[in-house]
């Protein structure tokens, strides 16, 4: 899943301080240099190889992809600092020293970067940089410029890169063409990956700009694109890089095949999908159920102009749900939240208003065979909870997960009644048709915050189920400056959100529950989570030594969270539902963990056809 910002989640994963004690680092000489690394076990593509399995290596290049960006407006192309709203797509332009594989679970490939050198104790990763590799001005990159990445990033950088990078040591120039990452802390698996997906940066471009303001200044880079035209709050387009250096590293053989790239904004999902229908853009991938089902009967749909493509990938999992801020008062007590949980009625929804189209979220890995709590724990995820058992509720060593399931109805009544019975255990009372604290007399209150109107006929009848239980809640839907504003702030009562996991979790789950990114402005932390056993489990993630004791910890760690009722869970689907009008050309074999946009192509004959065809498309 892409962040807001438009990186991977190695790209933008968070690192704290280590909890185990130093060691000493590995020799230079036990790190043979290779073309690739890999979290666990070995690499799908040897040495040598050419391509990535899902490209066509001949697929032409040119044409326009004109894509959407649904939110008020972007005022930068900055997208490393936690100041501005950056321009959708902008991470087109820059690079990183490797590449995900998206065919395996964890593993890259060297791309600014030749070649990948890390010690069997993974103290440390040593990457050499390709003799051709330039920024657009054509300029070599080089060491400094790498060095300068990491120190300018943890520096004057959004604050979740200094913890991002808080187990890294420093970065040491070893010769013109190579750089090490010296790490500190214990046996973590996966910092050498992570530092493959360090953006690099051009030193001499920043040496005489301030980093931390927004700029709409065109940024250099040495990316397959250039930003080529900004209009201001509307549209951001890019412009495919004449003789582009990388254009045949194997990483990128076959990919980027558009000669220009353009987002339009849009101010709402439904003034978006308007335009899509009238052929304004090219592509949606569509979120909701109900336009899935009833809003393509349109003539282009009919006529094999737009096509409706359900495309089953496989993932790490997801969360998706109204997550509570429990930096409010209301929501500290866990009785609390759990109780609110039994005012969503799911099963109704998913028949009325998602034609049945969703499972609903059951883990945080919801999705995952191998991640998920499932049952009682047992073997080694029970020996890795048993410690933890006097700070744990009872019931998660007694009692499979399970969340409230209602007939679908519309009539919730029972659940209802639970809800009632835990807010009295939590000490709340109804008065007066108002649901209050006893010892203080407090009316339980809140509000949801969105950012699209969308949710809204989801948020209603939760609202309302609320308001039968005396409690008052209220939805506020704000544009996506704001919102945005307010998320990173934490200046919110309840917001909805999803949070996408990788095949490989490891450091970004301390971004995402860790105790220290409950206090950082700007992190995932939704809830704000600060549990000790949560910190210890995403520690025996982060530190596994083999993928079967990340499975287990990651199960642990699930089982943990799910007891802690931080959100009410919504729903997933192991499908992207995308709609496209016909003008692509894309490989014979799809990536495995993803559909990679850039790496299907423009078919000129198709697009003319098409171009043509919307003039005479009647009205739907």
């Amino acid at each position: 899943m892409m962040d807001r910002r438009g990186f991977s989640k190695a790209g933008l994963g968070f690192l704290g301080a280590s909890l185990v004690p130093p060691f000493r680092f590995a020799r230079a000489a036990d790190a043979v240099p290779a073309h690739g690394l890999s979290m666990y076990g070995d690499l799908h593509y040897p040495p040598g190889f050419t391509h990535f399995d899902y490209v066509n290596p001949d697929a032409p290049k040119g044409g326009n992809l004109v894509l959407s960006a649904v939110g008020t407006t972007f005022d930068t192309l900055n997208p490393f600092v936690l100041r501005g709203v950056p321009a959708a797509g902008v991470g087109l332009v820059y690079q990183t020293l490797a590449e995900n594989s998206q065919d395996e679970p964890f593993a890259e490939y060297g791309l600014v970067a030749e070649t990948i050198a890390t010690p069997d104790d993974r103290s440390f990763v040593e990457y050499r940089l390709r003799e051709n590799a330039r920024w657009h001005d054509g300029r070599p990159i080089t060491v400094d410029d790498v060095v300068f990445s990491l120190d300018i990033l943890r520096s004057k950088g959004a604050p979740l890169y200094r913890v991002y990078y808080a187990d890294v040591d420093r970065a040491e120039k070893i010769d013109e063409q190579r750089v090490r990452f010296l790490f500190k802390g214990g046996f973590n698996r996966e910092l050498p990956l992570i530092m493959g997906q360090l953006p690099v940066l051009p030193a001499h471009w920043w040496q005489d700009r301030d980093f931390e303001t927004p700029s709409l200044e065109p940024p250099l880079g040495s990316g397959p694109y250039r930003v080529d035209r900004v209009e201001s709050g509307r549209s951001v387009s890019y412009a495919l890089v004449e003789d582009w250096w990388a254009e045949d590293v194997p990483v990128m053989k076959g990919r980027y095949n558009y000669g220009r790239i353009r987002y339009d904004y849009y101010r709402d999902a439904n003034i978006a999908f308007e335009a899509f229908k009238a052929g304004a853009f090219d592509w949606q991938v569509e979120s909701s159920a109900q336009r899935w089902v009833t809003g393509y009967d349109i003539p282009a749909v009919r006529q094999g102009l737009l096509i409706k493509e359900e495309i089953k990938r496989d993932s790490g999992g997801v969360m998706q749900g109204f997550w509570f801020n429990q930096r409010r008062d209301q929501f500290k007590d866990r009785r609390v939240r759990e109780a609110l949980g039994y005012a969503f009625d799911f099963e109704w929804a998913n028949r009325t208003l998602f034609y049945d189209q969703y499972t609903r979220c059951n883990s945080y890995f919801s999705g995952s065979s191998v991640f998920a709590a499932t049952g009682l724990p047992e073997g080694a995820e029970l020996a890795l909870l048993e410690p933890y058992r006097d700070q744990l509720p009872p019931e998660l060593f007694t009692q499979e997960f399970t969340l409230p399931v209602t007939d679908g109805s519309g009539n919730n009544r029972p659940q209802l009644r639970r809800a009632l019975e835990l807010l009295k255990e939590a000490g709340w009372e109804v008065r007066d048709r108002r649901m209050v604290e006893v010892a203080t007399g407090k009316p339980l209150q809140f509000e949801l915050l969105l950012d699209s109107p969308l949710f809204e006929r989801i948020a209603g009848p939760f609202v309302k189920n609320l308001e039968r239980l005396g409690i008052a809640a209220s939805v506020r839907t704000v544009d996506s400056a704001q919102y945005q504003n307010r998320v990173t702030a934490f200046d919110y009562d309840v917001i909805a959100e999803i949070i996408g996991q990788s095949l490989s979790p490891g450091n970004e789950q301390r971004e995402y529950w860790g105790s220290q990114a409950a206090v950082q402005q700007g992190s995932r932390n939704y809830a704000g989570i600060s549990d000790p056993v949560v910190d210890a489990m995403i520690e025996k993630v982060i530190y596994a030594n083999s993928r079967e004791e990340l499975e287990t910890a990651c199960r642990a760690m699930d089982r943990v969270l799910l007891w802690g009722y931080h959100l009410i869970p919504h729903w997933y689907s192991m499908y992207d539902r995308l709609a496209r009008w016909d003008k692509f050309g894309r490989p014979e074999q799809m990536p495995r963990y993803s559909i990679d946009l850039f790496s299907w192509w423009i078919e000129n004959q198709r697009a003319t056809k098409v171009e043509q065809a919307k003039s005479e498309l009647p009205a739907d």
